[in-house]
């Protein structure tokens, strides 16, 4: 059995209600990026109004196409690749643009991701992107696609919807089967705050967190939201104290720590309408590698949001948050 070290249940709620006191996400924020560099929405903007009309055809539709709100953990949104319809500099506008989509602190990751889970079909440029509706109309959204990759650009374009509709991330960083530290895994940093959370929890609320198996993995039917502020699996925060509920925020903020703030703060927004103290929080004990007690696969998931992190046989995660389900 393997042995996880973390710090006494005292000592961890002191020192992590200590650091969220003074906010969620810390003092950055959008206003403190450099006014010189272009939001993504810009860059798509530069983008298509660099593309012929063979690129059009080829890469752009309407907006109301269903294959916008589409997410899946390895798909491609159109045929062909960014490699096969985009010309260099262009391909670079794409890159620039997935780029600003995430946050200074977590980027280098991201790409050390993308790179590592992409590399044998052609890194980069092995993405697909399509554009649906007018960039500049007030209707438009970029999707960027690959293997445990959704990404969203749209500008507030999808109104109430956070990240412009459901995204997901993921990595296998080792292997396809993954051992319980999850060697290498550019998002496991996630799943080891929620299990210092559980940590924190007694006996009796171990007992509500704990579920059987998680659900399957089903498309957008994955992170389809119910409405429903009983019932769901888990521990709902009603049952916390409020330290215990100030770890659930860090593991939030943990959770929106890769992306770019303006997101992150939409995100938090839209969670809140939704109500904090609606929110269950469920770890899944037929999933866990190693069966050492760390869970692999849990997730947090009210009316309005999910935040599913399965990790189990290798990271996957899946996000979907609306004002209002």
């Amino acid at each position: 059995m393997n042995t996880i070290h973390l710090p006494s249940r005292r000592r961890f709620i002191k020192q992590s209600s200590q650091a969220l006191a003074a906010g969620w996400l810390g003092s950055s924020s959008a206003e403190e990026a450099p006014a010189k560099l272009p939001a993504s929405e810009t860059l798509v903007h530069q983008l298509y109004g660099s593309l012929d009309e063979t690129q059009r055809a080829a890469i752009c539709l309407p907006w109301d196409d269903p294959l916008r709100l589409k997410v899946d953990n390895n798909w491609h949104i159109r045929p062909k690749r960014l490699r096969e319809i985009l010309k260099p500099d262009q391909q670079d506008l794409v890159r620039q643009m997935f780029d600003k989509l995430h946050s200074e602190e977590y980027k280098k990751e991201v790409w050390r991701q993308f790179d590592q889970d992409n590399k044998g079909d052609g890194g980069f440029a092995s993405a697909s992107i399509a554009i649906f509706g007018t960039p500049g109309s007030g209707k438009s959204e970029l999707v960027f696609t690959g293997r445990h990759c959704t990404r969203r650009c749209d500008g507030d374009s999808e109104a109430g919807t956070a990240f412009g509709g459901p995204i997901f991330y993921g990595h296998a960083a080792k292997s396809f089967n993954e051992g319980p530290t999850h060697e290498g895994n550019a998002y496991w940093f996630q799943a080891k705050r929620a299990n210092e959370v559980f940590q924190a929890l007694d006996e009796k609320q171990r007992a509500l967190a704990l579920c059987d198996t998680s659900r399957d993995e089903e498309g957008n039917d994955t992170v389809k939201l119910t409405g429903k502020t009983r019932g769901l699996d888990g521990i709902p925060m009603t049952e916390l104290s409020a330290d215990q509920k100030g770890l659930v925020r860090g593991v939030l903020k943990d959770l929106l720590a890769p992306f770019r703030a303006e997101d992150a703060t939409e995100s938090l927004k839209y969670i809140e309408a939704g109500g904090f103290e609606n929110l269950h929080l469920a770890y899944y004990k037929n999933q866990d590698i190693g069966k050492d007690g760390v869970w692999d696969v849990w997730q947090i998931e009210g009316p309005n949001m999910v935040w599913f992190f399965r990790g189990e046989p290798h990271v996957h995660c899946w996000a979907h948050i609306k004002e209002k389900a």
